[in-house]
């Protein structure tokens, strides 16, 4: 099955030479691709072979600006594209990330219900030899994304067919609140832009994955 094959690769970070190191994976897509099921699965599996705490959750989402920026900027109609990111906040991070592993670090994440950004919801604990970051526009070519990209051992890029991304992206935005014509609105006048965007990065990834079929996991809310 993908999944398991997934999670073999992934343990493979983590056996052999260097195997104490910390290892980071990055898993970009467009909306809907699947990318944080994914990456969910995987620190669960690896946690399972590993241990707890072995591996660690890092979502983009977590670096959407708050709703109050998005008024101030005048973003709040293009929220989840490239510019309603705290970017190089998010590089800052994943550079602490790779470089200490004597603390905790908390990590932010994007809270549905809510509708906006909660700090700590994740952590990365000293122990923690793989971390999962995932987001959208990891493999943009603009910057500060190479900046990210550099901090990465490897880029995978969830490829999902189109039509099942959207009837996933439609769902998403019912579930949140919105009725059929405006969620369809926004897929169309966001979604669909911000994925086009998004689809040239493949080219930069290590390999391409499928995002489709994963199995189900809790999902603790995610804006992309």
């Amino acid at each position: 099955m993908n999944e398991d094959r997934l999670t073999a690769l992934a343990l493979g970070f983590l056996r052999g030479r260097g195997s104490n190191a910390r290892t980071i994976l990055g898993l970009a897509g467009p909306p809907g691709a699947g990318k944080s099921t994914l990456a969910r699965h995987l620190v669960t599996e690896v946690e399972r072979a590993e241990g707890h705490g072995t591996a660690a959750y890092v979502p983009l989402d977590g670096f959407h600006l708050s709703g109050a920026q998005l008024d101030r900027l005048g973003l709040t109609r293009r929220k989840g594209a490239p510019a309603t990111f705290d970017a190089h906040g998010y590089v800052a991070l994943l550079r602490r990330i790779a470089d200490d592993r004597f603390r905790d670090i908390y990590v932010p994440d994007f809270d549905r219900t809510l509708d906006e950004p909660v700090a700590a919801r994740h952590v990365v604990r000293p122990h923690t030899r793989l971390v999962i970051t995932e987001g959208n526009y990891l493999a943009s070519a603009d910057a500060p994304w190479p900046d990210a990209r550099r901090l990465l051992h490897e880029l995978w890029y969830v490829h999902t067919d189109d039509d099942v991304r959207e009837e996933r992206l439609l769902r998403r935005h019912r579930d949140g609140g919105r009725d059929e014509a405006t969620a369809r609105h926004w897929v169309t006048g966001n979604d669909h832009p911000n994925g086009e965007y998004v689809k040239p990065g493949r080219a930069l990834c290590t390999r391409t994955v499928s995002g489709a079929g994963l199995p189900p996991v809790p999902d603790r809310g995610s804006v992309l």
